[in-house]
């Protein structure tokens, strides 16, 4: 096990709420197993001989923790798998230290990662599920074109960012709030932002 500094110092960054959950959830994964530390995708990191077991990652309203062995979460766990769409990762958005599984549950997802990566499992891929197209709505369109350097940054989004916007906007129930949405979509869009830009790690 090895307790790499840049860990310490992302945590010591997170909000305060998020600091002792990432400690916890820390310290549970390294209870499981030997575990290396590192920074992954600017989130902390746990590998098992070279390959990754899990990240843990702190938001502005909540904390993750995601395996990327979901083959591994199989029975230790069962009401992790119902919580796995509410965030990244399958305990879903945990906002306090009472939402952080039990050691056991923990320790159990990492013992079957460790035993698939010993007996050399490469880690299945999720299949595509492919969504439906979203119309473009005319008056978030012209809204669009009525701000040249909005409409440019959203032509450049790739498709999920472009789909986020839509989504948003089109399940607005009222007029007043699409209206609302649309204000403030064209806002952040014209600043290059995305529709979740203000839930990135800390």
């Amino acid at each position: 096990m090895n307790r790499d500094p840049r860990i310490d110092a992302y945590i010591a960054r997170a909000v305060p709420f998020a600091q002792p959950m990432l400690t916890r959830l820390r310290d549970a994964l390294h209870a499981a197993a030997s575990l290396d530390e590192t920074i992954k995708w600017g989130m902390p990191a746990f590998t098992y001989k070279g390959a990754q077991v899990a990240n843990i990652a702190g938001f502005k309203a909540h904390v993750t923790c995601n395996f990327w062995r979901r083959d591994a979460v199989g029975e230790a766990a069962p009401e992790v798998v119902a919580n796995e769409k509410a965030a990244m990762g399958q305990f879903g958005r945990m906002t306090c230290l009472a939402d952080i599984p039990d050691d056991k549950t923990i320790a159990a997802i990492v013992t079957r990662a460790i035993a698939k990566i010993d007996a050399g499992a490469t880690t299945p891929r999720p299949a595509k599920r492919t969504k439906p197209e979203i119309a473009m709505p005319d008056d978030f369109a012209a809204a669009l074109t009525a701000n040249s350097g909005a409409r440019t940054h959203f032509d450049a989004f790739p498709p999920g960012a472009r789909r986020d916007y839509l989504e948003w906007i089109t399940d607005a129930k009222r007029a007043d709030t699409r209206a609302r949405r649309i204000e403030q979509a064209v806002q952040w869009i014209a600043e290059g932002k995305r529709h979740n830009w203000q839930y990135v790690s800390c």
